[in-house]
């Protein structure tokens, strides 16, 4: 059905744009933009710009004056989530609608609303709970799983085989790593930004001019704290903040071991060789990025890339299994193709 692919296909490119943008509205300090939620200063259009307006908000919200810029920003990505939660909405009731003539089960479709649900709740629970970062990064997480499952209904129904050309067993095990590594990484990124540990190391490839700097990773991976703060309320210690960004780099290394052995490996089979270079670009964009990052002292446009990177790095590495699984799945097994039929000899 024409329509129900196309609208997946613009929600997946939607659903990249909203996790962008919420990476530019976190990385330019603009997730408390807006007080409350769903609105903004008790505006669902627009914010407070005029005098009086603004004024009116003062008074709602005395400890939060206004600052439109970062309203905006959050508007802005408030207004895009919405929009694709309304198409992947659309997406549910076609898929209910024509399962029959589709030919596969509205689970995942009905999944997507789901999480769609839930990423709400967790952009209201960023507001409410002051960006306490283990909400930050589920809301991030929330994105990518979006993403995920759209790339998911972009690809599978696909029955192509990549020219039949199926691939040794080693190699479809390192896809399968691939996509736990690279999401394990993402989590481990999320929880970087969402504590502003990117900075906790200045140098690289060592941290702090070691290679084994002091670390604190009980603090740093104490999940329920607020932002800055241990669960008893004292500030979080740098050695925390520190153990937290070393440790999203030894994902990165685990990262670029995983895959960068990956695209080499498929390097070598014709008919996977275009997947090579793409996961190789996507890889080497992402190492790139994350050492300017640190070298740079994180600008925000590269920021921004570097997130957006994850996710093309993620789309790319979901792909890619769900052909080898497809591909696994259609190519015959030797018996069925090598060893031909023992013929019956007639005795008289």
């Amino acid at each position: 059905m024409r329509l129900y692919r196309s609208l997946i296909i613009i929600a997946a490119v939607l659903a990249f744009g909203v996790i962008t943008l919420g990476a530019y509205v976190r990385l330019s300090d603009a997730g408390l933009g807006c007080p409350d939620w769903p609105g903004c200063y008790g505006h669902l259009i627009g914010v407070p710009d005029a005098a009086h307006e603004q004024a009116a908000a003062l008074a709602a919200f005395p400890d939060r004056p206004v600052e439109a810029p970062k309203a905006w920003k959050e508007m802005v990505h408030r207004y895009f989530a919405g929009s694709l939660g309304v198409l992947i909405a659309a997406i549910c009731a076609l898929g209910w609608r024509h399962r029959r003539l589709l030919g596969q089960p509205p689970t995942v479709p009905s999944l997507l609303v789901a999480v769609v649900v839930f990423q709400a709740l967790l952009g209201m629970w960023t507001v409410t709970l002051l960006l306490k970062p283990v909400i930050v990064t589920g809301h991030l997480l929330g994105g990518m799983t979006t993403l995920a499952l759209l790339v998911w209904l972009c690809f599978a129904p696909d029955q192509s085989t990549s020219n039949g050309e199926g691939l040794p067993p080693r190699i479809r095990w390192a896809v399968r790593l691939a996509l736990v590594t690279v999401v394990v990484q993402i989590a481990l990124g999320g929880w970087v930004s969402s504590n502003y540990a990117a900075l906790a190391c200045s140098d690289f490839p060592t941290c702090q001019g070691h290679w084994l700097p002091e670390m604190n990773f009980l603090q740093a991976f104490e999940l329920h704290r607020p932002l800055g703060e241990t669960s008893d309320g004292t500030l979080l210690s740098n050695a925390a903040l520190t153990a937290i960004h070393w440790s999203h780099r030894v994902g990165a290394l685990a990262v670029t071991l995983i895959v960068g052995y990956l695209a080499l490996a498929l390097a070598r089979h014709t008919a996977w060789r275009h997947w090579a270079g793409i996961l190789a670009t996507a890889l080497a964009l992402q190492i790139v990025l994350g050492i300017a990052n640190v070298l740079l002292s994180l600008p925000l446009p590269l920021a921004v890339a570097h997130n957006a990177g994850a996710a093309v790095l993620l789309t790319a590495v979901l792909a890619l299994n769900i052909r080898v699984s497809r591909t696994a799945t259609a190519v015959p097994s030797l018996t069925e193709t090598q060893i031909p039929p023992a013929k019956t000899v007639e005795v008289t």
